[in-house]
C-alpha cells in the first residue's frame, strides 16, 4: 500500500499503449491510491470508458462540458484534490500540446489550469521510434523539462508498427514503481550508494559447492529504496533471480572473491556502503575440476578449507571510510544471541553502524526484523516487510549522513 492515502488524476491520450493503463489503474488501485480516469477522444478509439470506470471504481470524464462536473468547470474541480496528475499514455500529439500551452480539451485544459506548485504533471511518453526521436519530439520534452513536468523514461523493444526501438510505453509495473519512488523523501540525492546482496557460492566441483539460504530480498529492498530517494546506487549480487530495481546499476557475481574484488572497484565511487551480502566466511582451497563421486564406503575425501576476504572490514578500512567520506553499514546474520554477537562483530569490523538479524526467522522471506547498533546503543526495527524497513533503514542513515 505505498500510495495509501493519494489521489492520482490518471489521463489517458491517443495510443495503443492505452491497453497498458488499465493495467497500471488497477496496479495503483492495488497500492491504496484513488483514482480518477480523464480521457481524450482518441484515448475512447482505443479503451472504453467503461473499462477504466470498472478498473477506477470512478466515472471516467472525457469531455469539458461534462454537466456532472459543479458550474462545468471539470478542468478545475478534478485537478484541485489530485496529488498528482499522471498522463499515460502521453502522445507526441499532446506532449506539443502541453508544450505549447494549447488547451483544447478536457485532460489539456486540467494540466494547464493545475496548481502547480501543488499538483506535479508525471507524463509517460508512448509513440513510434521515429516520432521519439524527431527534433520537434526532443525540443518539446525539453520544454516541458523546463516549465516542471517530469518525464519518465520510454521503453526499447518492439512496437506495435512493427518496428522496434526506443519509444514504448514503460510497463505498467514499471510505472507503478517509477510513481512510487516520485512521492518518496530525497534524503539521500548527492550520494552514491553501493549494496552488496544475496548469497555467495564457492565450488567445491562442477555442480556441487557451500553456500548459504539467503535470498537478497532485504539488500535489493536497500537498493531499491536508496534509489527512491534519491541516491545513485550500484547493487553487487550474489546468485540470486530478483530482478534488478529501476535505475539501478547491477553487478552480478557469484563467489566471494568475486564480490570482493567488484565491491573494492566500486569503492572510490561510493559515498555508502551497505555490506547486506550473506558472505560465505571459507571456500575449498582448491575446487575440483570434476564431480566428486561417492564410493560407497561412507567416507568422504579430505577437503581443505581457507578464509574468504572480509569484504565488509576491508571497506571500513580505506582511507576513505576513516577519513569519513565513505559510510560503511555492515549487517550480521546470527542464529542466536543476536546483541551479543552483532555488537561484537560491529566493533571488529570497525564500522560506525551495524545491522542485526536472525538469519534463520529471515531467510527467503519477505519480512524481516532489525536491530540498529552503533556506538551509542541500539534501535529495535519491528517485523515489517523488507520493502518498508529498507526505507526506514534509508531515513535513519540519511539523518546520520545530515549530521556529519
Amino acid at each position: 500500500m505505498d500510495l495509501k492515502g493519494k489521489h492520482i488524476v490518471l489521463g489517458l491520450t491517443g495510443g495503443i499503449a492505452c491497453y497498458k493503463s488499465a493495467e497500471f489503474c488497477r496496479g495503483l488501485i492495488k497500492e491504496g491510491a484513488t483514482v480518477q480516469v480523464v480521457m481524450t477522444q482518441a484515448a475512447g478509439e482505443f479503451i472504453t470508458p467503461v473499462t477504466m470506470q470498472a478498473l477506477s471504481g470512478r466515472p471516467v470524464f472525457d469531455s469539458q462540458w461534462d454537466a456532472r462536473a459543479p458550474n462545468n468547470m471539470a478542468h478545475i474541480g478534478l485537478s484541485r484534490d489530485a496529488d498528482a496528475i499522471v498522463v499515460a499514455p502521453c502522445s507526441a500529439d499532446f506532449m506539443a500540446k502541453l508544450a505549447q500551452g494549447r488547451a483544447d480539451d478536457l485532460l489539456s485544459l486540467m494540466c494547464l489550469a493545475r496548481p502547480a506548485a501543488s499538483v506535479p504533471l508525471l507524463l509517460a511518453p508512448a509513440m513510434n521510434r521515429e516520432m521519439w526521436i524527431h527534433p520537434a519530439t526532443q525540443r518539446n520534452l525539453a520544454l516541458l523539462k523546463a516549465d516542471g513536468a517530469t518525464l519518465f523514461d520510454v521503453g526499447n523493444g518492439e512496437q506495435a508498427c512493427g518496428e522496434t526501438g526506443d519509444g514504448r510505453m514503460l510497463e505498467p509495473q514499471e510505472l507503478l514503481q517509477d510513481l512510487i519512488a516520485f512521492f518518496q523523501p530525497k534524503r539521500m540525492a548527492g550520494h552514491h550508494v553501493l549494496v552488496t546482496a544475496g548469497p555467495t557460492f564457492e565450488a567445491i566441483d562442477p555442480v556441487r559447492g557451500i553456500t548459504n539460504r539467503s535470498s537478497g530480498k532485504m539488500g535489493f529492498a536497500i537498493a531499491r529504496a536508496a534509489r527512491e530517494a534519491g541516491a545513485e546506487v550500484s547493487l553487487i549480487a550474489g546468485p540470486v533471480g530478483l530482478p534488478t530495481p529501476r535505475g539501478v546499476t547491477r553487478i552480478d557475481v557469484t563467489s566471494a572473491q568475486e564480490m570482493f574484488d567488484a565491491t573494492l572497484a566500486q569503492a572510490d565511487q561510493a559515498s555508502v556502503f551497505f555490506a547486506t551480502a550473506a558472505v560465505a566466511d571459507w571456500r575449498p582451497a582448491t575446487a575440483a575440476d570434476r564431480k566428486i563421486k561417492k564410493d560407497g564406503s561412507g567416507d568422504i575425501a579430505a577437503m581443505e578449507f581457507v578464509e574468504n576476504p572480509d569484504i565488509l572490514a576491508a571497506m571500513a578500512q580505506l582511507p576513505r571510510a576513516r577519513s569519513g567520506h565513505l559510510f560503511c553499514v555492515g549487517f550480521a546474520a546470527e542464529s542466536h544471541d543476536l546483541l551479543a554477537h552483532a555488537s561484537a562483530k560491529r566493533l571488529r569490523k570497525g564500522v560506525p553502524v551495524l545491522v542485526g538479524n536472525i538469519g534463520p526467522a529471515t531467510f527467503g522471506q519477505d519480512d524481516n526484523a532489525l536491530l540498529i547498533i552503533d556506538a551509542q546503543g541500539t534501535q529495535e526495527m519491528p517485523r515489517n516487510n523488507k520493502m518498508a524497513l529498507a526505507r526506514a533503514l534509508i531515513e535513519n542513515i540519511a539523518m546520520r549522513l545530515e549530521k556529519s
